[in-house]
């Protein structure tokens, strides 16, 4: 499936626009929206957000494409983060 931009919402009720296969950090960035980060690599979880009920790793995952366009992001919610 080809690059389509897509309307994300964030948490903090704001929306921007991102494309397909951008990493979701810059995505976040380019948002004013802070994704807290630990190791960068994965394997700490301190990135874990939901995405339209799917539990991802921010900082090793891409946007991925939506065929309605649009994708819904949460924050995780980890009390020893």
């Amino acid at each position: 499936m080809p690059s389509s931009v897509l309307r994300i919402h964030w948490p903090d009720g704001t929306t921007s626009q991102a494309t397909s296969g951008s990493a979701w950090l810059e995505a976040a960035r380019a948002a004013g929206v802070t994704i807290p980060t630990g190791c960068l690599g994965g394997s700490c979880g301190a990135c874990e957000i939901e995405v339209n009920g799917r539990m991802v790793r921010a900082c090793i995952a891409t946007v991925p494409p939506a065929r309605s366009g649009e994708l819904r992001v949460e924050l995780a919610s980890d009390p020893y983060w």
